[in-house]
């Protein structure tokens, strides 16, 4: 069974490079989270603060220490900063043997291959090291942009969770998206 130990692997790419997020990087990570066009989707307020997104750092480095999930940053390798995040909001190891996954991109990132590259280094992870046999992600219907990266890795779109989550808007309804390890290995360019 997969044990991180609380400390969260280098995954290295061609162009990125998933990483532990430290306190160094807040004010990257405050440009991007404090765009209400990048944290629409992600069911938290706007970061008013570094200070704010510092302790969003903590928190997040916390939970991968008690394995209740795990998050990288998305460093960009020729710039060495930030530009975005990735991980595993929750997994199950036992019985179920699935986890779900959580994204994002600073704006200026967007459509340059960026999350693409990050998602495969994360598929990666999950199947090949974790074992990982199911792999979902929660996609706000309105969120056509991830939806088509899901779909590029041939995520299938299960169906519509009515109301299922609380925003600050009030319910809202996600769809399901989940890639089983079988689907992953038969499609052999992720890898």
């Amino acid at each position: 069974m997969y044990r991180c130990g609380g400390k969260i692997p280098v995954l290295e790419g061609e162009r990125v490079r998933l990483r532990r997020m430290e306190q160094a990087d807040a004010a990257d990570l405050f440009h991007y989270w404090s765009d209400p066009k990048v944290v629409i989707y992600m069911n938290v307020p706007v970061f008013s603060s570094v200070e704010e997104t510092a302790e969003m750092i903590d928190f997040l480095n916390g939970l991968s220490e008690t394995e209740d999930s795990m998050r990288w940053g998305i460093e960009l390798k020729q710039e060495r900063r930030l530009i975005g995040s990735c991980g595993f909001n929750t997994w199950e190891l036992s019985g179920a043997y699935r986890g779900e996954i959580g994204y994002d991109l600073g704006r200026a990132y967007w459509r340059q291959g960026y999350m693409t590259e990050a998602l495969r280094l994360l598929l990666n992870h999950g199947f090949l090291t974790m074992g990982l046999n199911r792999i979902e992600a929660l996609v706000d219907p309105r969120n056509e942009g991830s939806q088509k990266i899901l779909e590029y890795f041939t995520f299938q779109n299960e169906g519509c969770l009515r109301e299922y989550q609380r925003t600050g808007e009030g319910f809202v309804d996600l769809y399901l998206y989940s890639l089983l390890r079988r689907e992953y290995e038969a499609v052999g360019k992720y890898l």
